[in-house]
């Protein structure tokens, strides 16, 4: 898979593992930096980073990477196209591909090891959007239309 990962000065050691350990696992990985701990970096910098890799098919899916992945997640979520989520287990990091189209990963290089970083990027990279399930594709339509303005169409009441 062609992904793209960037991270800021926290996520920085931990990025330059899994470049390592993704391409091990015969990915094409674009890494677009940061390429070193100081100076201090900005997170929303390493999310446009990647954003726009994917809006430029560059990349199929991303990965982005500060100290706690909170950040580089709100930033990432701004970008048109991009469907972010910080995860700490394997379900979250499969699931949200599957059932809702997420195309980038945000970890927290001070909240998971490097074992489990290992572990969410593989769960990540083996699901697939579960296209063939109705309510998964709605869902997802239903996204796509608030990123463009719209309220969704057949909305129910809540409650």
């Amino acid at each position: 898979m062609r992904l793209a990962i960037a991270s800021d000065h926290a996520g920085y050691p931990l990025k330059q593992h899994l470049v390592g350990f993704l391409r091990a696992q015969g990915h094409h990985v674009l890494d677009l930096g940061v390429h070193a701990e100081q100076p201090s970096t900005d997170y929303p910098d390493a999310a446009i980073a990647v954003g726009r890799a994917l809006q430029r098919q560059e990349a199929e899916r991303g990965i982005v990477l500060c100290g706690s992945g909170v950040g580089v997640c709100i930033a990432a979520n701004k970008l048109h196209g991009v469907y972010a989520a910080i995860c700490h287990d394997t379900y979250s990091a499969a699931q949200g591909v599957e059932h809702d189209g997420m195309n980038v990963l945000c970890l927290g290089a001070r909240v998971v090891g490097i074992t489990l970083a290992e572990h969410l990027c593989a769960a990540f990279i083996a699901a697939q959007f579960q296209a063939d399930q109705e309510r998964f594709v709605r869902r997802a339509d239903k996204v796509k239309a608030l990123e463009q303005g719209l309220a969704p169409s057949g909305q129910r009441p809540l409650g």
